[in-house]
């Protein structure tokens, strides 16, 4: 079974050639902002075909523009040479459906990381070819059967298209190289771990500070990751009680923030599905969410973390506190998390729900012709 993967998730995308490559062959196209791999995951592509394309950004640019149409015909040609079983793409960027018109002659699935680009991300064209790629698509793979009923639902789709797999834990190898035995758990550490963007409902955690801290007054919330910060700092009641790291964040440095943290916490107003549950999973840590999108198939409420309604300070305070005050519960959570980890949401049964699909649509291929 030989399969080409174009999106723009590295990560993902890697990790997910990786374990296809036991007994396949994949071949991988990833748009990035620069053409290099990290270190972590350059070891873990070792071997394996992995190309890196330039992300275009203003295509608009007579110059931006030459250079994507002459790297996307030399990725096509080579396509071609490859020779492809079925062509895998995976939908971050809507960028990807220009290319369908030159690959319909092998079947084309399509994961839809989100079924629709977040609020704030959106453009006025994405929505029409999203229509176009999901009608192109043989089928369509989602991460959850929430977002496969919404997908057949909210956007006409047949049930016999639509898939559900979890995704894949794609950055727990690159995470776990910096894992360090001195690093210890403080006991009163919360994370937000990922981008700072406004469908994670960061100001949430921040108006739940004072509840948190009242009953725990040594009780530390660290916020990690890129993106802008400004307008959440008016919303700090006591700024001493944060820990805020605004900037990207390294391989390196999220393994110590994650081998601190007592407690991750998700509180997205929307979400398809987040990689934070496995990378919280990953390092034996209980995670506190909300009950958006397909997360809560990930989260087993009450086992692996707790699962509290979006936009309700009050409720994501109370499972924090109630993690921060028992040790021996956010251990036992920390375990289970991990065991799950290791068992239905592993890259091994996600490949093999993957292989299923890519057979059923290169035998649909065969009966068609």
């Amino acid at each position: 079974m030989k399969a080409v993967i174009i999106g723009g998730f590295v990560d993902y995308q890697v990790q997910m050639s990786r374990y296809l490559n036991r007994g396949n062959d994949s071949l991988v196209y990833a748009y990035t902002k620069d053409t290099s791999l990290p270190p972590e995951n350059a070891r873990i592509a070792d071997g394996l075909k992995v190309r890196l394309l330039s992300r275009p950004g203003a295509i608009y640019n007579p110059i931006v523009l030459a250079k994507f149409l002459k790297s996307s015909y030399r990725m096509l040609r080579e396509i071609k040479e490859y020779g492809p079983d079925v062509v895998h793409l995976q939908i971050g960027s809507s960028m990807l459906g220009f290319y369908i018109p030159f690959l319909r002659r092998y079947p084309i699935i399509t994961t839809f990381h989100d079924l629709c680009p977040h609020d704030g991300e959106a453009k006025f064209w994405e929505k029409y070819m999203h229509v176009y790629i999901r009608h192109a698509s043989k089928y369509l793979l989602v991460h959850g059967e929430r977002l496969r009923e919404a997908m057949i639902r909210d956007f006409g789709q047949p049930a016999s298209k639509v898939k559900s797999i979890p995704i894949g834990p794609h950055n727990i190898d690159a995470f776990r190289i910096y894992a360090r035995d001195e690093i210890k758990e403080d006991g009163k550490a919360v994370l937000f771990f990922g981008r700072i963007l406004d469908y994670k409902g960061l100001e949430y955690l921040i108006r739940a500070e004072p509840y948190i801290t009242r009953e725990v007054p040594d009780a530390k919330i660290i916020i990690a990751g890129s993106g802008d910060f400004k307008k959440y700092e008016g919303l700090m009641v006591n700024r001493g009680s944060f820990e805020v790291i605004n900037h990207y964040i390294s391989y390196e440095e999220g393994a110590e923030l994650l081998q601190r943290a007592s407690v991750v916490a998700l509180p997205y107003v929307e979400a398809s599905q987040s990689g934070v549950v496995s990378t919280a999973y990953g390092f034996k840590k209980p995670v506190v969410a909300t009950d958006v999108g397909s997360i809560p198939e990930v989260v087993d409420d009450g086992v692996t973390g707790f699962i509290v309604p979006p936009r309700d300070p009050v409720a994501l305070a109370k499972a924090i506190v109630r993690l921060l005050k028992d040790e021996s519960l956010r251990r036992s959570m920390g375990e289970n998390g991990y065991r799950k980890l290791s068992a239905e949401l592993s890259w091994d049964g996600v490949i093999e729900k993957t292989l299923e699909i890519y057979r059923s649509a290169c035998d649909g291929l065969k009966s068609e012709n």
